[in-house]
């Protein structure tokens, strides 16, 4: 399994795309590392994305963009440069791990509220438009038509606040954030038919027969290091995009048979399995550039409560993720 390879199509509503070095960079360290404390030699960062096939040059290129992004930071002036997490960024990995461990964990709780957007920009705002579009989507909204996007729920806060960020100086836009129900929300004109949830659906069947094979080797135990730590964080780049997309509609809005907990289950079993295994191999490619290496690399599991997945191993293996 190469974490390089393209990820499969779950649109729900739009494509994705393969991951790049440094979104790559991105997920291994928020797997593997939580301490702002840590001194991680660029050395061994160019070790660790090697496994995976990046070449020096596109991990340094990496290094960069995340050092603009604010998610690392330089520690001194030595060379070869020392990089660190920033808080932010630690604050912003622990989040991100609860909601990919806990996505699918329990079904949503439906109080049949929706919000809905809608808003109107002149034509020559074309550049306001997309930038709607855009912020909207990463919202998870999705459109009901042109002008009108929905998404389950009812805090409506953030999205007045983001729409007010990219529309404050467009001239003449208009737009509302309104709670509403649906007499019929599961008609051919309510909101369960802006989702593709046909190729959802899809995505998940994919998703359980591409890894099947890992997962049985997984159980059997003969999945070794290397190919542990590659796998594994192939696995998570997969799920990720499965927990970003899905709505998380209420079942009543969902095709029969339904293929998510399958999915699920499959990456559960991949992602605990293999953690030692992983970190392991990530702990004896690092140690040569960067010996304390074993006493900060750890990896997440899924603990208890599903809400509060908890790093385990290294130094921060009682840190949990409050």
């Amino acid at each position: 399994m190469d974490a390089r390879e393209p990820a499969d199509d779950v649109r729900a509503p739009r494509a994705q795309v393969g991951s790049s070095p440094q979104h790559l960079l991105t997920t291994v360290l928020g797997e593997y590392l939580d301490s702002a404390d840590a001194d991680l030699p660029s050395t061994a960062i160019i070790a660790i994305l090697a496994e995976f096939g990046v070449s020096e040059a596109s991990a340094r290129a990496a290094l960069s963009r995340l050092v603009k992004r604010g998610l690392i930071a330089v520690r001194g002036r030595g060379r070869p440069p020392v990089y660190h997490l920033t808080p932010t960024a630690i604050a912003r990995h622990r989040t991100r791990m609860r909601h990919f461990l806990s996505f699918g964990a329990r079904p949503p709780r439906w109080t049949g509220e929706w919000l809905l957007v809608s808003f109107s920009i002149p034509s020559a705002g074309q550049a306001a438009r997309h930038a709607v579009r855009r912020t909207l989507g990463a919202l998870r909204f999705v459109g009901l038509y042109d002008s009108v996007w929905i998404r389950p729920g009812s805090d409506a806060a953030p999205v007045r606040e983001a729409l007010d960020e990219v529309l404050r100086d467009a001239d003449g836009a208009r737009w509302s954030v309104l709670h509403v129900r649906f007499d019929e929300e599961a008609g051919p004109h309510g909101p369960a038919s802006a989702y593709d949830l046909t190729t959802l659906a899809s995505g998940y069947a994919d998703f359980v027969a591409r890894y099947a094979e890992l997962r049985a080797a997984a159980r059997a135990g003969t999945v070794t290091p290397v190919r542990a730590l590659v796998a594994r964080t192939s696995a998570m780049d997969s799920w990720r995009r499965f927990a970003d997309l899905d709505p998380d509609l209420p079942a009543h809005l969902l095709p029969r048979h339904w293929p998510r907990q399958q999915a699920r289950e499959t990456f559960l079993d991949i992602h605990s399995t293999l953690g030692s295994l992983a970190e392991a191999r990530l702990v004896e490619v690092a140690t040569p550039h960067w010996p304390q290496a074993a006493a900060w690399i750890t990896h997440f599991r899924v603990s208890t409560d599903p809400d509060h997945p908890e790093p385990t191993g290294g130094t921060r293996a009682d840190a949990g993720t409050d």
